[in-house]
């Protein structure tokens, strides 16, 4: 009898895919563990005739009795150093979101104006939170970023697209992550996205740290750091709408700063980003999704719309990604304002179906987020 239940507990037999206590087997594994058979006979009646659901109930118990001792095995805690923050529960879980893809001209007093236009046309739709384009207060090229570029520091006199964006946050209070502009700081310039809050207090400013330097002999060649200046910081922000992380275009191309953000908690990650008529119809959506459900998150993009007479023409198609990596809400590449809602506890949902953070391998591999690690005592 003991020799039958050590061989069923065997380190074989523990493979929870192959197991005899899973229920696609366990009637397979009784019938051919004659020594159960003959030596319990009571037990096999039970399990296999009269009440299979006992065996199911007991596979259930060993299963989760076994998932602590392989955590703490696999040590997924040290997946990420410093550890993962929980996700912190903001003040408003449900709420929405418009995306304010917009058409971008070489009039910059038009551009503002339009843009603040669209902002009061989403809060007005009941956007909590808007989200404007990269560069939209500007043609998207190396010979106009120094022409439109802004000092943000300086003030609104120096910088009028930021002042607008910090006073229709405040007339409205809503919270708005303003796309991106050029910026110029002393001598240097810089694709910068600001975040107000419902004050219309400047909470955030993330200078694209991923620069668009790319060669694809006969699509398109784009040199961003003949003019720009990468960031050197990731940025993730409290807002009245959670915790966000601020990527730009490029950014999200480079999963590590996805999983930095969500290790600190993000609950969503906002890209404002120009793709191309090349990369766009490729990379644009398969990235988002990627990224959402690789860190079971909310991604959000906003892009130009499409002007076909510009010198770099834009994909569009700004859209809103769920934590299970499903499309939202999207657009085309014309000019529109996308309102979609958001529901944070969706996040925990998923996080519950696929308990990914549970699972990693910390003993075979590790994200280092270099700030967070330096900023500790």
């Amino acid at each position: 009898m003991k020799s039958a239940i050590s061989s069923l507990f065997s380190s074989k037999n523990c493979n929870l895919h192959n197991s005899p206590f899973s229920p696609f087997h366990y009637r397979s594994s009784i019938l051919h563990t004659k020594s159960i058979t003959h030596l319990c006979p009571n037990l096999y009646s039970n399990i296999y005739k009269k009440n299979p659901c006992n065996f199911i109930n007991f596979d259930k118990k060993f299963k989760s009795s076994l998932a602590p001792i392989m955590a703490s095995a696999f040590k997924p805690e040290q997946a990420r150093a410093p550890p993962a923050i929980p996700l912190p529960h903001p003040s408003v879980t449900k709420f929405k979101i418009g995306l304010c893809q917009l058409l971008v001209t070489a009039d910059k007093e038009r551009n503002i104006a339009h843009a603040r236009k669209a902002i009061e046309e989403a809060a007005g739709k009941g956007a909590q939170l808007v989200v404007l384009p990269e560069i939209w207060n500007s043609p998207y090229s190396n010979d106009s970023f120094p022409v439109y570029a802004e000092d943000i520091d300086a003030g609104s006199n120096s910088s009028p697209s930021t002042a607008m964006l910090s006073e229709v946050a405040r007339l409205l209070k809503i919270t708005i992550v303003g796309g991106s502009i050029p910026e110029r700081y002393g001598d240097q310039l810089y694709n910068t996205c600001c975040v107000f809050d419902t004050e219309g207090k400047l909470i955030a400013k993330h200078r694209k740290i991923h620069l668009f330097d790319i060669d694809i002999p006969g699509k398109i060649t784009f040199i961003e750091s003949r003019t720009l200046t990468a960031g050197q910081s990731p940025t993730i922000v409290d807002t009245e709408v959670g915790r966000i992380g601020i990527g730009i275009c490029y950014d999200i191309r480079f999963q590590e700063l996805a999983m930095i953000y969500a290790a600190r908690g993000a609950h969503l990650i906002c890209y404002p980003g120009a793709f191309n008529m090349t990369t766009g119809p490729l990379h644009w959506e398969l990235l988002q999704r990627a990224r959402a459900v690789d860190n079971q998150l909310y991604v959000a993009t906003c892009s130009p719309a499409r002007d076909v007479g510009a010198g770099y023409v834009a994909w569009g198609h700004s859209t809103l990604v769920g934590p299970f990596g499903e499309v939202l809400a999207t657009t085309e590449h014309e000019q529109d304002i996308i309102i979609a809602e958001i529901d944070y506890s969706l996040i925990e949902q998923r996080r519950t179906n696929l308990p990914l953070t549970k699972q990693r391998r910390g003993d075979l591999y590790q994200l280092v987020d270099i700030q967070r690690l330096n900023s500790q005592p």
